[in-house]
């Protein structure tokens, strides 16, 4: 029988982000940030346009290079280019705030092509589960559609569908609403609350402060390249410590 944890020893972070700094010529996006992700935690990142989130959440999967510090997924070093990163970018699925599907191909296309070409499913097995996610995400009936016939909301659906394709062990949302309508963005973030509650692992960049509250088990609230607060949503929006979170809070949250 294998030996029983020890419950003295904390579980190792899925995601571990460690003294992270990125700089856009001389303007320094990210500050020496250091981020844990435990599995089946759901943090919601926050704060004002230019604060850091959405190059800290491509930072993840490398799609922003970082100049100092390291991030492991699993326990794994990502590494900085190669078959390597395309293998460990493969675990994390990315969700971003203009769907980047391909318009020309069906749905049912956009949600099977990775896992054939990249995990080398067979098709016919893309497809049954490709169809199980478009029946999960409430789009059973639009498989055979191409992107542009569809609404918003249908379109960030079938991108979330598409990055659950590949089984990934963290999903990461890059502000998944903000090009939404208003009456859009429940549908996807009902979606979304719905994985949190089936234990996925997310990083979730919002600016949807009710859905913060709700459905994040931490808040990580960013100014200046910073994560400047970091704890449970309801310690944070009933009293922020820090001037920055105040300030942000009354503005966002009186409107």
């Amino acid at each position: 029988m294998p030996a029983p944890a020890n419950p003295s020893i904390p579980e190792r972070p899925l995601v571990r982000i460690s003294h992270v700094s990125k700089y856009y010529g001389d303007f320094k996006a990210l500050d020496d940030v250091s981020l844990d992700i435990h599995r089946g935690e759901v943090v919601a990142v926050i704060g004002a346009s230019g604060s850091g989130k959405s190059t800290l959440c491509r930072t993840i999967n490398r799609l922003e290079t970082i100049q100092s510090g390291t991030i492991e997924i699993d326990g794994e070093l990502l590494p900085e280019e190669g078959r390597e990163l395309a293998r460990l970018r493969a675990e994390v699925g990315m969700v971003f705030q203009s769907f980047n599907l391909f318009p020309h191909r069906t749905v049912l296309d956009n949600i099977t092509l990775a896992p054939t070409r990249v995990r080398k499913v067979p098709k016919a097995d893309a497809e049954d589960r490709a169809l199980q996610l478009l029946e999960r995400v409430g789009l059973a009936d639009q498989a055979g559609k191409r992107p542009p016939q569809l609404s918003g909301g249908q379109q960030q659906r079938v991108a979330i569908a598409r990055a659950l394709a590949m089984d990934p062990k963290i999903m990461l949302f890059d502000e998944p609403t903000s090009a939404l309508d208003p009456e859009m963005i429940n549908e996807v973030l009902d979606v979304i609350k719905d994985l949190a509650a089936e234990g996925m692992t997310m990083l979730v960049v919002t600016h949807e402060m009710g859905f913060a509250r709700s459905v994040a088990d931490r808040v990580a609230f960013m100014d200046g390249g910073q994560i400047v607060e970091l704890g449970a949503p309801a310690e944070f929006f009933a009293a922020p410590r820090t001037e920055r979170a105040r300030d942000f809070l009354s503005k966002v949250l009186s409107h």
